[in-house]
């Protein structure tokens, strides 16, 4: 084949990557509004002093959704020639990644969104990057870029303020003096959380096939955090996961965050960089924002407004940064393993499940 007929079809490809990982980000953005706004349609519709369509049934069930997803993209690589290859160190690694960021890290930020606003779990969420950089750097002795220093800076002190400056709420408790959100709290408790995961991947198990850790992870997640809600609310607190009418509403949760969403975000990958993928998935919280005014017409408030600027400014010098980075090392890197995915989701905060 020429080169005058190979290059339309290489931009193509590239352009068609990127497409698939913005409609992606769009829709990731938009999980935490979409998870609220279900969970107020089900408190509507009580079954039994009980709201069916609970953030717990939500995270549930949107797993399961997950689980299949996986099994059919990534079923072939749990095979017995891969499986013999993973050592007991690994398994317990990979057990330690599932708890972490499979089970506590969502249900902590299911809890969050059901004492704060969106917004603030969006914003408190961006402690994530510099957390899991700052850990990365010190047990890890990665390198990194004086403007990614910057950044992560930036970005932390955006959410500090933004825990700190948030006008008085219900579900708030004093800390020395200091009054501060639960719900925030709980994000940044989710936060740290994933943020170890991502270190203990990157140090033990860059080479786990991206199938194997990520069936594993939700599915051993999906079973822990069923446990751990049975044992915190009781065992009715599932009593209603089979409720036609949360599945009816969970079809369309399951088919456009989990399905339609991890399949773009999955598609864009394969054909994208990791920079580029980092690039995209860092409007996240943009995105984010838009779909809570637009969904649940919850506007910014001035706290939001000051640490989310901050945030901002700290996700553009940490770009600023990445670009500045050798382009050969980083750039043109193909996001093709677990690890370079966990770097590249760093960036994105939430998923919805």
């Amino acid at each position: 084949m020429t080169r005058s007929r190979r290059l339309p079809r290489l931009i193509h490809r590239k352009i068609s990557g990127q497409t698939y990982l913005w409609l992606a980000m769009l829709i990731f953005g938009a999980s935490s509004a979409i998870t609220r706004k279900l969970t107020e349609i089900g408190s509507q519709h009580i079954i039994g002093h009980r709201n069916p369509i609970s953030l717990c049934n939500v995270l549930f069930v949107g797993n399961l959704c997950a689980l299949i997803l996986l099994i059919l993209i990534y079923g072939r690589q749990w095979n017995k020639a891969t499986l013999k290859k993973i050592s007991k160190k690994d398994w317990v690694s990979l057990t330690a990644v599932a708890i972490l960021s499979g089970a506590l890290a969502p249900g902590l930020i299911f809890q969050a969104l059901a004492l704060t606003g969106v917004n603030n779990i969006i914003l408190v969420g961006r402690l994530e990057p510099p957390l899991t950089m700052a850990l990365s750097v010190w047990l890890l002795r990665e390198r990194v870029h004086i403007w990614e220093i910057a950044g992560a800076i930036a970005a932390s002190v955006g959410v500090i303020l933004t825990i700190i400056l948030q006008p008085p709420q219900e579900a708030m408790m004093n800390m020395g003096g200091l009054v501060l959100g639960i719900g925030e709290l709980l994000a940044a408790a989710a936060s740290i959380a994933i943020a170890v995961s991502t270190i203990i991947g990157k140090k033990y198990l860059s080479q786990i096939p991206l199938g194997i850790y990520s069936i594993f992870r939700t599915a051993l997640g999906t079973v822990i955090f069923f446990f751990i809600a049975l044992g915190l609310y009781g065992k009715d607190h599932f009593a209603d996961v089979l409720s036609p009418f949360l599945w009816q509403w969970m079809f369309l949760y399951g088919g456009l965050i989990v399905v339609l969403g991890q399949s773009f975000w999955i598609k864009g990958l394969k054909t994208s960089t990791v920079s580029m993928a980092s690039l995209v998935g860092s409007f996240s919280p943009i995105a984010g924002i838009l779909a809570a005014f637009l969904i649940l017409g919850e506007a910014p408030t001035l706290a939001q407004y000051i640490g989310g600027s901050l945030i901002l400014v700290g996700v553009f010098l940490s770009h600023l940064g990445i670009m500045r980075k050798a382009h050969s090392t980083f750039e043109s890197r193909k996001v093709n393993s677990m690890q370079t995915e966990q770097q590249v989701e760093t960036g994105m905060g939430f998923k919805g499940i």
